[in-house]
């Protein structure tokens, strides 16, 4: 099957390229604005990209365009469609389907799918369960919004797929699994223009992670209840013999399960849960139901990844893998790119300037990231070192100003905050006034890029927070502070 894809270039969707790619299919893909990795990993796959959404793609004849929710029918101020190829698409009758349904029959089918959903932590939470199963030797597929450092890229079909012509295999699956494991990023975002559904409610999980939830997607949603319907619609989904993990200090997830319930639970997180943690989130021992079943010794920081940790090892269990055997391998996790990865530092006399990479974008997911560095930090022996937090407010809900008020609390454990306002069409220097002079804000790149270098001093932690390319910024900082990526 040849498939060209509309909008190759978001996370999800280049990993459905991937998918198909191994599977053996032809793919070929169109987007606008695309950056790292996702293109980088596309073009070392050699798949052909395509810029733009010209109607001139129709002659690819593809058996099948399937469609990112990216592509709407928009019109630009002149009239003129936005997305000319979808108009095509629609005018010739032509086939077409969305990246989740395309995924659900082509790849899901005849597998164990273990979903991972949640406001905050699905694509971190889905690369440790996925490390977790490849460590004890299961092998899975996986399809992560990012690129795990463990595994090079963001997905893959696994040893046992059904595509790969494998009957009857049962080296690689555990005692509790019902087919191949699969594990995958369960987004509660809508599947496309034309499917309004959230893409989670496609995978049809036997495992399904409710990491946390709460009010996002403002854009889509009217309300935090619109998206716990989403979930319930995610719970019902989930058989009898099946496992719902569940966040026990969430109120939001507690609605959810209250409005029905039909599968197996098991919690964490919460004092009276079946898995806890006990210590530090860098070092910490866990707790089945009171009683230590292992630990985990890591490089990670912040109370979220401990509890992500524990959402991934109560999933692991439901298919025969042992915590101590997941708290073990969860030690050798490497993160996922964009996680708080360190883009390069720049040598100095006091200490050296670190640059990170962060998706963080949403209010509370900014907040948990600083404070797992804050907390890290102050550990350490020496002076205390600052946090330059660096950020724009680019995700749609962001855009809206829905959250705004949220940033000072957000950013409580920096010492300076600066904002990109390109776009914006609320002040970011408003929401930002009662941070004073910790705050600044620039319109353009090269003038954030300014302020931060004539704030930085030696030792200073930079943390470049954004869900898109940023300009680029932080090659930009390093060249800028003399240092190297």
């Amino acid at each position: 099957m040849h498939i060209h894809i509309l909008g190759i270039c978001g996370t999800f969707m280049g990993g459905l390229a991937a998918l198909a790619r191994e599977a053996g299919h032809r793919v070929t893909g169109c987007d606008a604005g695309v950056y790292p990795p996702m293109s980088d990993q596309l073009r070392a796959l050699g798949i052909d990209l395509i810029e733009g959404f010209d109607a001139d793609q129709m002659a690819l004849n593809p058996d099948m365009f399937v469609v990112g929710n990216v592509v709407s029918r928009a019109r630009r101020p002149d009239g003129t469609p936005k997305f000319p190829l979808m108009e095509a698409i629609l005018d010739s009758g032509a086939r077409y389907t969305s990246g989740p349904q395309w995924l659900a029959e082509h790849v899901l089918q005849g597998c164990h799918v273990m979903a991972v959903a949640g406001t905050h932590g699905k694509t971190t939470t889905t690369a440790m369960l996925t490390w977790i199963l490849e460590t004890a030797g299961l092998r899975p597929g996986f399809l992560v919004g990012g690129v795990p450092m463990n595994f090079g890229v963001s997905a893959r079909l696994g040893a046992h797929h059904p595509s790969l012509g494998e009957t009857g295999v049962s080296t690689g699956r555990s005692s509790g699994a019902r087919g191949p494991l699969f594990v995958i990023e369960a987004d509660e975002y809508d599947t496309a223009f034309f499917d309004k559904r959230s893409k989670f409610v496609h995978y049809r999980p036997r495992t399904a992670i409710l990491n946390n939830l709460e009010f996002d997607h403002a854009d889509i949603f009217d309300d935090l209840a619109a998206i716990e319907r989403q979930f319930h619609h995610l719970v019902r989904t989930v058989p009898s013999s099946g496992r719902i993990v569940v966040n026990g200090v969430e109120d939001s997830l507690e609605r959810v399960l209250h409005q029905g319930l039909w599968s197996e639970v098991r919690s964490f997180g919460a004092a009276v849960s079946d898995f806890t943690a006990s210590g530090e989130p860098h070092a910490f021992d866990v707790l089945h139901q009171g009683v230590r079943v292992g630990r985990v010794d890591w490089s990670l920081t912040g109370t979220h990844n401990q509890l992500n940790a524990l959402a991934a090892i109560a999933a692991a269990d439901h298919v025969g893998v042992s915590p101590a055997m997941a708290a073990d391998a969860l030690g050798q996790f490497e993160n996922v790119r964009r996680r708080m990865e360190v883009r390069g530092t720049v040598a100095r006399p006091g200490g050296p300037i670190t640059v990170y990479d962060d998706f963080a974008h949403h209010p509370t997911a900014i907040r948990t990231t600083l404070d797992g560095l804050r907390r890290r930090l102050d550990q350490e022996s020496g002076p205390r070192r600052r946090i330059l937090a660096v950020f724009e407010p680019r995700s749609n809900t962001m855009k809206l100003g829905n959250m705004k008020a949220q940033l000072p609390w957000s950013l409580a454990s920096a010492d300076l905050a600066f904002c990109h306002t390109g776009g914006l069409d609320w002040s970011a220097s408003e929401a930002l006034a009662e941070l004073g002079d910790r705050a600044q804000v620039a319109h353009q790149i090269g003038e954030l890029v300014a302020q931060v270098v004539a704030a930085a001093q030696d030792g200073d932690h930079i943390v470049c927070m954004s869900n898109g390319g940023f300009g680029g910024i932080h090659a930009l900082l390093l060249k800028a502070l003399g240092g190297q990526a």
